[in-house]
C-alpha cells in the first residue's frame, strides 16, 4: 500500500486542485469526496471511487490496516486503489474539519436530461441559477428528505460538484437523480414529459398551497436576488407564491423550496 507523509505530494497537490478549481474538476471528469457519510452515500449512487486516502488513526483507530479494512468500513464492494496519509497531511488537505479519516477521487457522471428515468407522474424540484453552493446543497437535501424524483439544475452558476456543495448537502447529491440544462433545454424537456411547471415567484401568483401537484409538476425556484427568468416564468401552467406575514417578501430559497416541495408531497399521499 502506499503511503504519504510529505503535504507536497503531487497526489496530495492533486486532491487541492480539484478542491479550490471547477475547471480541473470538468476538464479530469474527477471531483473530491471527504467524509465517511459522504463516501457511502456516492458508493450506494454507484459512484465510481479511484483512489481513496485514508488516515488509519482517525478512520479505523489503526495505523496498520489493509485495503480490505477501509473497503469493508466504508462498505465499498469496488476495488479502488488505497493510500495510506498521515494525520498531518491529512489535516492539511480536508476541506473541512471533523470528517473521518477519508477522502476519495470521485467520477463524474453523465447529468444529461435524458439520463432521467421518470414516473409517469413525478415530482422534480428545478433550481434555476442558483449561485451559492451552499444554497444549492440545501435544496438537494430538501429533495433528498422529501423524496423528489429529480433535481434539474437550469444555467448553473455553481458547479455541482463543488465541495460545498457536497458537504451542505451532507451527501445527497449522490442520492437523488440529477440533471444540469439551459433553462430552454429545461422548457422543451418538460413540455415533451407533460411536465407542468409552477414557478416560484412575486409576480401574479397563487397561494402555493390551493394548486393541485398530483399530476406530473415541477416546482421551479430561483435565486435570492433576482427569483426566476421571465423564460421561466412565461413557460409556467401558474406562478406560485408563500403568503408571509412579516416585514420581509421572501426566504432562503431552499427553505421555499422545501415548503412547497412538502405541500405537494401531502397532496400525493392522499391521492
Amino acid at each position: 500500500m502506499k503511503h504519504i507523509s510529505s503535504p507536497n505530494n503531487a497526489v496530495i497537490r492533486h486532491v487541492e486542485q480539484l478542491q479550490r478549481k471547477s475547471k480541473a474538476r470538468k476538464k479530469e471528469g474527477l471531483f473530491i469526496i471527504e467524509g465517511q457519510r459522504e463516501i457511502l452515500l456516492a458508493t450506494r449512487g454507484k459512484f465510481i471511487m479511484e483512489q481513496i486516502l485514508v488516515c488509519g488513526p482517525i478512520l479505523l483507530d489503526t495505523s496498520t490496516f489493509t485495503a480490505q479494512d477501509v473497503y469493508s468500513k466504508l462498505e465499498i464492494h469496488q476495488s479502488p486503489e488505497i493510500i495510506s496519509v498521515t494525520q498531518e497531511v491529512y489535516e492539511k488537505m480536508a476541506y473541512r474539519s471533523g470528517t473521518e479519516g477519508c477522502i476519495a477521487f470521485a467520477k463524474a457522471r453523465s447529468q444529461q436530461l435524458n439520463d432521467l428515468e421518470l414516473t409517469d407522474t413525478p415530482l422534480i424540484l428545478i433550481a434555476e441559477s442558483t449561485e451559492k453552493p451552499g444554497n444549492l446543497g440545501a435544496l438537494l437535501r430538501t429533495a433528498d428528505a422529501a423524496k423528489v424524483d429529480a433535481v434539474i439544475i437550469a444555467n448553473p452558476t455553481a458547479d455541482l460538484f463543488n465541495p460545498n456543495v457536497i458537504r451542505s448537502s451532507v451527501g445527497c447529491l449522490f442520492t437523488i437523480p440529477t440533471a444540469v440544462c439551459s433553462t430552454k433545454e429545461l422548457i422543451g424537456f418538460l413540455s415533451d414529459k407533460n411536465i407542468d411547471l409552477y414557478a416560484a415567484t412575486l409576480q401574479s401568483s397563487e397561494r402555493y398551497d390551493r394548486i393541485d401537484y398530483r399530476n406530473a409538476s415541477a416546482i421551479a425556484v430561483g435565486t435570492e436576488a433576482t427569483g426566476l427568468s421571465e423564460e421561466m416564468r412565461a413557460a409556467a401552467k401558474a406562478n406560485i407564491i408563500i403568503p408571509m406575514s412579516g416585514e420581509i417578501d421572501s426566504m432562503n430559497v431552499s427553505v421555499s423550496a422545501a415548503i412547497m416541495i412538502f405541500e405537494a408531497k401531502r397532496q400525493r399521499d392522499f391521492k
